[in-house]
């Protein structure tokens, strides 16, 4: 603990000086927008990271499951829960680097930008007091369910597909799964019954995937818009 100073007065607590002058403002603009961008490029690895963990797990599970008709055909469906999952993960990390992106598009559009082309119609737009307001109150710009959706429909929703693809072989083709035997006259239900997971009958866990890609579908269709600031990634 700090002891008073001579005369019972409490210590002067020393503040960072301001930028005195306009050269001095931009040069702590400038140092500023250099963080931002090394925190947005810094979050955007992250997600790229994710997605490769995704893409690396989609790769082994299915050259498992298809290299050799012992594997069993779960391992698919396993698949779908770790990709879901990666997905959430993902999403999350994509909430936080949206917040420093658009930190960056308000720099470039409405300073770099004016800069290199001004443009005089609209007006002034106050986003230096907006990016003032953001720093003293971060908060998320989209909300977890729409970053669950954008990044469905980038990346995600290929990997389900290319998922559910191999699980329909892996049940359909009898040189991919042990004991399985088709009937010419009633392939759909002898592929049914191939789907069956121990007490779990073939008919409810393809009801099962289907309600799953269902809510997928939905997912990816609903509520397409662009990226905060004209921006789509």
């Amino acid at each position: 603990m700090s002891k008073p100073e001579a005369g019972g007065l409490p210590p002067t607590v020393a503040q960072a000086a301001l930028p005195a002058n306009s050269a001095e403002a931009t040069n702590a603009m400038i140092h500023y927008y250099r963080a931002e961008m090394g925190r947005m490029n810094a979050w955007r690895s992250r997600l790229d990271m994710t997605s490769n963990w995704a893409i690396t797990v989609v790769a082994a599970l299915l050259s498992v499951s298809l290299s050799t008709p012992a594997a069993h055909h779960g391992l698919p469906l396993f698949a779908m829960l770790i990709v879901l999952l990666l997905l959430c993960v993902e999403a999350r990390r994509y909430r936080f680097y949206d917040v420093y992106r658009l930190r960056i598009r308000q720099f470039e559009r409405h300073y770099f930008g004016q800069l290199f082309g001004p443009e005089t119609k609209g007006g002034v737009e106050p986003w230096l007091l907006m990016l003032a307001q953001d720093l003293r109150h971060p908060t998320f710009r989209i909300t977890f369910e729409r970053a669950l959706r954008r990044r469905l429909r980038r990346n995600y929703i290929w990997m389900f597909l290319i998922l559910l693809l191999a699980w329909v072989l892996k049940i359909a083709s009898p040189d991919l799964q042990d004991g399985a035997a088709l009937d010419p006259g009633r392939p759909l239900e002898m592929a049914i019954s191939h789907a069956a997971i121990g007490p779990m009958p073939g008919w409810l866990v393809v009801t099962l995937v289907m309600a799953f890609y269902l809510g997928l579908a939905v997912a990816s269709l609903k509520g397409k818009d662009r990226g905060g600031d004209e921006v789509h990634v």
